[in-house]
């Protein structure tokens, strides 16, 4: 176990989690919301740290990052937990901690993190498949490491830390993308958790400095109505048009798995509507093949980034800027 940062002392040996804004309060002997912190004798711990059940070079397309370094290599890694409880996680195994989870196997260092990225020629770091705010701590001690040897730190994350962690964890992270799900129905009844906080961290790493790109995976009969869009449509247009936005198509996965993919017609309809609404940057996931993986100017059109599924084949971005017409393209292109 590693003593927890975060942690507010409450009586009879009570204590908050302040790591995201879930802020529970756990008894001894008990654990949060993420069944990976856990109190013993009034101290919390974190379950997880220096125990990554994942470890791999993706490109970073693949998380999905469009304006940050493409077609460069990141090296991922999680541990077991999430802070939300996603009736269609596709990575429930190792998100979903059971309540007497226990690690086991050897341990890794955040140095050897660090090692292992400058190895393979990876570019960043990339903390995705659960949610990296449940690893804290040991992603902040690798996300320190990382910039001292010239790596980039990126989060693939639902967005929920408390704004201290985010504040924290701010001046070692480049790059974030934050899982943007639906209303706060949707958060309420397939995540447990609220959209507001998610809106406000989205805010807050935009006044960091921290590159965000957002995501939102359309499921079929809960969050791909046009009333849903202009909900989220309007929170990020007050936030800014210049944040890339993608659109994923769902497939049936643990607890949805008996519902139905989402039709590709809907997702394209979701990316014209949001060109339409003004946002510059607008993809479609998990539709090989479709024009919405490429990125086009938004002043002349012209094709600056051509992608094959996560491969770049063509990229006519040249210093920051559209190679045609010299229009700015938002985002992080030097290493």
């Amino acid at each position: 176990m590693h003593l927890a940062l975060f942690q507010e002392k409450l009586e009879g040996k009570k204590v908050r989690c302040r790591l995201c804004n879930h802020f529970c309060v756990i008894e001894d002997g008990k654990r949060g919301l993420c069944n990976v912190r856990v109190n013993r004798n009034g101290e919390l711990f974190s379950l997880v740290y220096g125990y990554p059940v994942a470890r791999n070079i993706d490109p970073i397309e693949k998380k999905p990052f469009f304006h940050f370094l493409p077609g460069s290599a990141a090296f991922s890694i999680s541990t077991v937990g999430c802070n939300f409880k996603c009736v269609f996680c596709q990575n429930f195994e190792i998100s979903q901690a059971s309540s007497d989870y226990t690690a086991y196997g050897g341990t890794t260092s955040p140095a050897e993190i660090v090692r292992y990225a400058k190895r393979f020629n990876c570019d960043s770091i990339s903390y995705t498949y659960t949610e990296p705010t449940v690893y804290f701590e040991f992603a902040y001690e690798c996300a320190m490491l990382a910039k001292q040897v010239g790596l980039k730190n990126n989060f693939v994350t639902n967005g929920y830390m408390s704004p201290e962690a985010l504040k924290k964890i701010a001046p070692y992270l480049d790059a974030a993308n934050v899982d943007l799900k639906g209303d706060e129905n949707f958060y309420k009844n397939l995540c447990g958790a609220h959209l507001a906080p998610v809106l406000k961290n989205i805010q807050a790493m935009k006044e960091y400095g921290i590159w965000v790109e957002v995501t939102t995976l359309l499921i079929p009969g809960y969050n791909d109505n046009e009333q849903v869009f202009r909900l989220l449509a309007d929170a990020l247009s007050k936030i800014s048009f210049e944040i890339p936005w993608h659109f994923s198509r769902f497939f049936p996965t643990y607890k949805m798995s008996d519902h139905y993919p989402t039709p590709v017609g809907i997702v394209k309809q979701f990316r014209k509507m949001a060109r339409e609404a003004g946002f510059y940057y607008v993809y479609t996931g998990n539709i090989p093949g479709d024009e919405g993986e490429n990125t086009v100017c938004p002043k002349c059109g012209f094709l600056l980034i051509r992608r094959e599924g996560y491969l770049v084949s063509e990229n006519n971005i040249i210093g920051g800027t559209c190679k045609k017409c010299g229009f700015k393209i938002a985002g992080v292109w030097e290493k």
